[in-house]
């Protein structure tokens, strides 16, 4: 069984990216990562995956103890369903500034236990100030992060050992690149 766990574009979604003065930004539409100065590996185009269910976390940063850490493997792709894509629209200033953050400390394990993408069904593993410095630290260690993923639910619920197929767009000179993201459900 195959799920999209990409957020689809809308055309009103395209004419706020083409009305964006700032033409860097436009690669940051719908589910993308940060290039942060890197080529994305064709070997992480193919990934076993592991998805933790994060959703009754509340006001406080996802840490290690919400997450099964004996299950995040070596070149995997380790995505956190939240649940706050259903509850904040994308694109909003609320849904940018506002979402949940992963805690540095579970960051840094998964550089140590050298996942190859961490995917998120929201904006961005850290907010604010600590967004891009945090996806640099993580580029830097061979770590892609995906942001704006969907439909994380469904791919719990399906059960089964997933592999995470991701086909980011071949562009250069832009700071993100907007992919294509299919959960394969075995």
């Amino acid at each position: 069984m195959k799920i999209d766990i990409t957020l689809m574009i809308t055309p009103e979604m395209l004419k706020d990216a083409e009305e964006n003065k700032n033409p860097a930004l436009k690669g940051h539409l719908g589910t993308h990562f940060d290039v942060m100065d890197k080529e994305f590996p064709l070997d992480y185009t193919r990934l076993d995956a592991v998805v933790f269910d994060v959703s009754g976390v509340g006001d406080r940063d996802i840490d290690i103890s919400d997450v099964d850490t004996d299950r995040i493997k070596p070149h995997c792709f380790v995505a956190f369903y939240s649940g706050y894509c259903k509850t904040d629209e994308y694109g909003t200033a609320r849904y940018y500034g506002e979402h949940p953050q992963l805690s540095m400390a579970l960051i840094e394990l998964m550089l140590e236990k050298q996942v190859s993408v961490i995917g998120l069904d929201f904006a961005g593993v850290r907010r604010g100030k600590e967004h891009t410095p945090t996806d640099q630290l993580c580029a830097d260690r061979g770590v892609f992060i995906i942001e704006n993923l969907r439909n994380l639910d469904e791919v719990l619920n399906a059960g089964g050992s997933p592999v995470i197929h991701t086909y980011p767009l071949n562009c250069t000179g832009i700071s993100g690149l907007p992919c294509r993201v299919i959960a394969e459900i075995n």
